[in-house]
């Protein structure tokens, strides 16, 4: 069967989790390469002439004459896996966390992945300045309950560091069997502490909605940007609007995005057919694709909208934050989101494949929310302590800016 390249559909901060047989061992760079098949899926195979690759067959002959077995774990390589860790080290060096190759096996847990439902611990992870952090853990999923909060450092699962490891590595670590428990250690505040979770199977999270009858501030929340988030909110919206309130917050906190289809038609609500919602910058590579509302425009120009975000918000729930904010329809309360603004590729190698990194996602107002993320024009932290007291000061600023205009 043919296999073909595709742009993500998902624009989500979760990490998801061929070959060639290359059996000639000469140490002529250009002999070798020469040699390697043509593919069969319209890639380009041809050598790069201006690489020398001796070293690098030096490398492997070195290994081949001189490695010798210590531990009964060390099983051998086959050329092929070798090939597979070879491809994985040449994607790695361009230094970007969403551009990997993953081998059969990893490849195939990414296409589990974006499913929608899954077994683990139920939290989102991802790579920030070189460090594995916590996105956001998922409503009502074991790591939740376990206590595993946004920001928190990961530095090691089972007792074993994860220095080295990507976020596909990380979360093929964490996953285990539904019931069984893994060891999940954790920095924050400077202080270490390891955390045990149940495995589950995880149920992506939906939306709740409620009227606060005191304030008549309509809440909506939204924990992903799932194939039904569309409708689900889409059946919130009707019920806000049979409230009859005029004030509305959509709360993205802790929602670490999902699919961009979802939030370009949620943000179409709000603005009028043609407006921009988000831009795909190539950077020269390929024309720019610009994403605009599909003009459902439905909501009255009367009702006043605050949008809450945190650190936990990322993706898709900035490109809808960053949409609404930079169209002036909507204010932005809480902290700075995540900063997750790029777009992926994914690209069957043989049986395995490749996610690169060809785009970024940039804002209506020309802000780059990869790294920057969106900052709340009111800005309002939400401490553990607010926690603990079981207070919302993020929600209870958004209930008075609508009310006041303060």
């Amino acid at each position: 069967m043919a296999v073909r390249s595709a742009s993500f559909a998902v624009v989500a901060a979760v990490a998801f989790t061929g070959g060639l047989f290359v059996g000639n061992t000469s140490s002529s760079s250009a002999a070798v390469i020469k040699q390697l098949p043509l593919l069969s899926d319209g890639l380009d195979a041809t050598a790069d002439s201006q690489t020398d690759l001796s070293n690098f067959w030096k490398e492997w002959n070195a290994l081949q004459k001189n490695f010798v077995q210590t531990h009964a774990s060390n099983t051998l390589p086959s050329a092929e896996e070798k090939v597979y860790g070879a491809m994985e080290g040449l994607a790695s060096s361009y230094k970007d966390p969403y551009t990997i190759y993953m081998p059969p096996k990893e490849s195939e847990k990414f296409a589990a992945d974006i499913a929608g439902s899954f077994g683990g611990v139920g939290m989102e992870i991802d790579m920030k300045n070189g460090v594995l952090v916590v996105v956001t853990p998922l409503k009502g999923t074991p790591a939740e309950t376990a206590g595993i909060k946004t920001g928190d450092q990961i530095v090691a699962i089972d007792k074993k560091p994860v220095d080295g490891l990507t976020t596909e590595q990380a979360v093929a670590k964490i996953r285990g069997p539904i019931g069984s428990t893994v060891d999940i250690s954790l920095v924050r505040n400077g202080k270490v502490m390891t955390i045990p979770v149940v495995r589950a199977k995880i149920e992506v999270p939906q939306t709740e909605d409620t009227l606060d009858q005191k304030t008549g501030v309509y809440r909506i929340a939204l924990f992903q940007f799932t194939a039904t988030s569309v409708n689900l909110f889409n059946e919130a919206l009707s019920r806000f609007k049979a409230s009859g309130s005029d004030k509305l917050v959509i709360d993205l906190r802790g929602n670490p995005g999902g699919y961009l289809d979802a939030a370009v038609n949620i943000a179409s609500h709000f603005l009028p057919k043609g407006t921009t919602i988000v831009t795909e910058d190539y950077d020269g590579k390929d024309t720019n694709k610009v994403h605009t509302s599909l003009g459902i425009s439905d909501i009255s120009s009367k009702v006043h909208v605050v949008v809450l975000v945190d650190g936990g918000s990322a993706s898709a729930s900035e490109i809808l934050a960053g949409a609404l904010k930079d169209n002036h329809v909507a204010t932005i309360i809480g902290t700075r989101s995540f900063g997750k603004g790029s777009v992926q590729q994914l690209i069957p190698i043989g049986e395995g494949s490749l996610k690169v990194t060809v785009a970024r996602w940039v804002t209506p107002a020309g802000v780059w929310i990869m790294g920057n993320g969106i900052t709340p024009d009111i800005e309002v932290p939400y401490t553990q302590k607010d926690a603990d007291a079981k207070i919302d000061p993020q929600l209870d600023r958004a209930k008075t800016f609508l009310t006041t205009g303060q």
